[in-house]
Parts: structure tokens; C-alpha cells; sequence
């Protein structure tokens, strides 16, 4: 890889480790055999879709795994290397020590939310490609500061929305910008997911081999409890965003790319945490409505998007079930019901992972539709080897818009009214506690930075 020389400024992180920012350019990789070394960065949950994904490209290599909790090492390392035959990659707990490893082209981070910017702004400064699992940050302060980094170091940033790498997103959003729906006023999200209670966890020990105050990062120092720590973090407002921040998110974005909307100027949020008493932090049940402004539309000139989760007993809302043949069931399966409607002037539009359909006139005469699943893992490999953003699929500054989305719905629910906004000063009209929500305190040394 063609090389510009080392900045000479230095991001310190803790305890004598360092961090030399790198600014990459060039036309090509390294050479037309050589394969882009990846390291995966969280592995307990989508971490081995990750691993699986980079794994089966021709053009790359997973050459190092990195995650706070040791004792997934074994597992991993036997079920997606030494079981296939493949090398035994390096191992960390710690992600500024891998940072370290000039031999690693790229990180793939997989981490729980609030590690996310964070973790992906260290990679960028450190001259690593970044992809970032969604939401690409926590809160809206981190997505700004992640777009601020990008555009800095010039290095290929995917974002996590991987149906962006979809032909059927990709012929979605052609479709409606093309006008055959006509006036697209309106968007939907839906993200149905049945969850049961979580329960309560009482606070307990660290477990052996785990390293809890990393695991924490920039989020408060908490006691340790199980509710606070593998996937249920989800649930709680220290490391996750609700439901609509975590299978959400995807909907969310295929909403507003739809649409073609970037950031709102008015948010109205309600729902709760209903029928279980248990740890749960964030809403089970949560309605959201934005409202965008659309110079070109009739009447109002407003454009709407709809956001809505659910969490147990409901309909299917138009949308219809994935192809089993396909091997994608999860979005609308026994329990789940995961999709986007879109109302035009001239008809609607469903949509699920795999497939849309449209609906024309009042008499709802089937019309056009679309399909197909890309690869968001090799998407990424190959934008590296090429140097070309485009192809990454995942641009993150769109990643940034649609995470602010759901920051801000939940900052209305929080509050518990609506609010406005400017997306231009990117605040809040009039509401100085809603803007202080758009960050948040953060643990040293592990702080989002002001100057990225």
C-alpha cells in the first residue's frame, strides 16, 4: 500500500500506550495476491459472523481476535480456525495493544454499543480500516465525532447497515427515488421481536478470565451483574439503545434511505417497559414519529417516518414472510415480524431482508418489485484492495444519520415529549436537558475525544 508519512501527533490512550495516527492513500493494494489481514474485535455474539465472513473470502485473513472475555478463545479459535485448518490467530484482550500490530490491515468491530465510535476512531488513528457493527455509536455526540475521524484519516469506514449491500435495498431505494411511487410521504419501520423478561440478576463476583473494567470502557463503573453484561446490555441505557438500536437500527435505515431524508426537525417518542417487572432499563414498547422537511412535496411539504417496536402478541403488518429456501427466516419468522412499509401517491411498498413489493391505486393492483442478498463482509474486503468507499456499501456518515434517528427518539422518550431540532447546528430548539443528552459522561481514559 502506497503510504503517506506518519502524522506526528500521538493520541495516548493509558499506562504508556500510544497511538500515531496514519493517513493512507493510494490506488491499489499492496499486491494483486496479497490478502487484506483482519482483526475481529469483539467475538462473542455477531463477532462469529464476522469471523465466518472474512474467513470465506479468498482475499482476506482473520489474523487476530481481541475480547475482554477470555474464555471464548478456546471455542472460537477451534469451531473457525484450527478445526478448517486455518492458521491460529493472535489473541487480545486488550484493543490498543492489537492497535499495535502493524501486520493488521483492518479491524471489524463487533463489540456491545458503547464501545463502538470509540473503539472505531482508536482504529483510525492507529491507520486501520474500520468496519463498525450498528448502531455505528451510543449516542449522537460519538456518531459526529466518528464522521469528524473518517473524513480526517481517509481511510475505508463501513457502517454495520448491511443491507446496503442488498440488491433488493439497492433496487428499493431506486425505485422510490425514481418517482413510481409517486410523492413518498410517508415511511415505516417496524421492528417486532418477541422478548421475554430478563429477570432480575443480583450484583456477583467478576467472572474468572473476564476483564470487567475494560469491558465497561467509557461507561460508568457499575458492579457486575449478568443483566449488565452478554447481550442483555442491550437493555440498559450505560451500553445499549433498546430494541430500536439493535435489530431496529436496520429498519431505521432502509426508513429514512427511502424516504431520502437526512436529519428531522421535530421528534415525538412514547411507549414503556410493560408487562415485566425485571432489570430492563428500555422501553419493550416504543412508537416513534419524525417529521423532515420536503420543499418539493405537496401541501404540508413535510415527509413522515414511523418507527414502532413491539415486543410479544401481534400482526404481521403487510409484511410478508422470507423465503425459508433462502435461509433467511429471522426477520419474519413464528415470532418476528421485521420490515418497512412505504406510502406514495400512487401506491404502497412492503419490504423485508430479501424482498419488495409494491401495491398500485386504490385497488392495490400487485406492481413492481425487486430482490436478492449481497455480501457486506467481502464489500468491505474488496474496498480496501480497491481504495474506494463507494464499494464498502456502508457509508458512514449515512450509518451516522440513521443511529441519530434513534438517539433522538430516545431522548423524546426519556423526556417524555416532543421536541425539535436543528439539523443544521445539529441541537435541539429551545430544550438545553435535550441537548445535554446528546452525550455523555465518559471514564478515563476511555473518552470519545472532542478533536479526533
Amino acid at each position: 500500500m502506497n503510504r503517506r508519512k506518519f502524522t506526528k501527533t500521538a493520541v495516548t490512550g493509558v499506562a504508556g500506550i500510544s497511538i500515531s495516527p496514519v493517513i493512507l492513500t493510494g490506488n491499489g493494494w499492496k499486491g494483486a495476491n496479497d490478502r487484506v489481514n483482519i482483526a475481529v474485535i469483539g467475538i462473542r455474539s455477531m463477532g462469529q459472523s464476522h469471523i465466518a465472513g472474512y474467513s470465506a473470502h479468498r482475499n482476506a485473513s482473520v489474523i487476530a481476535l481481541c475480547d475482554p472475555d477470555s474464555n471464548l478463545f478456546e471455542e472460537r479459535i477451534r469451531n473457525h480456525f484450527t478445526d478448517k485448518g486455518l492458521p491460529k490467530p493472535k489473541i487480545y484482550s486488550d484493543l490498543r495493544k492489537l492497535y499495535e500490530n502493524k501486520d493488521i490491515d483492518a479491524v471489524s468491530i463487533a463489540t456491545p454499543n458503547h464501545w463502538h465510535a470509540l473503539a472505531s476512531i482508536w482504529a483510525l488513528q492507529a491507520g486501520k480500516h474500520v468496519s463498525v457493527e450498528k448502531p455505528c455509536c451510543h449516542n449522537f455526540f460519538e456518531g459526529q465525532k466518528l464522521v469528524e475521524a473518517a473524513e480526517k484519516y481517509r481511510l475505508i469506514v463501513q457502517d454495520g447497515a448491511e443491507q446496503r449491500s442488498n440488491p433488493c435495498a439497492q433496487s428499493m431505494a431506486d425505485y422510490l427515488h425514481s418517482g413510481k411511487l409517486g410523492e413518498v410521504y410517508m415511511a415505516k419501520g417496524l421492528c417486532y421481536k418477541w422478548r421475554d423478561t430478563i429477570g432480575r440478576t443480583p450484583e456477583e463476583p467478576v467472572p474468572a478470565g473476564v476483564d470487567y473494567d475494560l469491558w465497561l470502557g467509557p461507561a460508568p463503573k457499575r458492579p457486575f451483574t449478568k443483566n449488565r453484561f452478554h447481550y442483555n446490555w442491550h437493555w440498559n441505557w450505560d451500553f445499549g439503545n433498546g430494541d430500536m438500536g439493535n435489530q431496529g437500527v436496520h429498519e431505521m435505515d432502509i426508513a429514512r434511505w427511502g424516504l431520502g431524508v437526512t436529519l428531522p426537525t421535530k421528534i415525538s417518542a412514547i411507549g414503556g417497559h410493560v408487562m415485566f417487572d425485571d432489570d430492563q432499563q428500555t422501553p419493550n414498547v416504543l412508537m416513534a414519529v419524525f417529521e423532515f422537511p420536503n420543499p418539493d412535496g405537496g401541501a404540508d411539504k413535510k415527509k413522515i417516518l414511523q418507527f414502532e417496536v413491539r415486543h410479544w402478541i401481534t400482526n404481521r403488518e403487510a409484511i410478508k414472510s422470507e423465503n425459508p429456501a433462502d435461509g433467511n427466516t429471522y426477520m419474519v419468522s413464528a415470532d418476528n415480524t421485521v420490515g418497512n412499509l412505504f406510502y406514495g401517491s400512487k401506491g404502497f411498498m412492503t419490504k423485508n431482508v430479501n424482498e419488495w413489493e409494491t401495491y398500485m391505486g386504490k385497488e392495490r393492483v400487485a406492481g413492481e418489485k425487486g430482490s436478492g442478498l449481497g455480501d457486506h463482509y467481502s464489500d468491505f474486503i474488496e474496498s480496501i484492495r480497491a481504495n474506494n468507499q463507494k464499494l464498502a456499501k456502508g457509508d458512514i456518515k449515512e450509518g451516522f444519520y440513521s443511529c441519530a434517528l434513534i438517539h433522538l427518539a430516545n431522548i423524546s422518550y426519556r423526556l417524555g415529549r416532543s421536541i425539535e431540532f436543528n439539523p443544521a447546528k445539529m441541537k435541539f430548539i429551545n430544550a438545553p436537558d435535550a441537548d445535554a443528552m446528546l452525550k455523555r459522561e465518559y471514564r478515563k481514559p476511555f473518552e470519545v475525544p472532542e478533536t479526533v
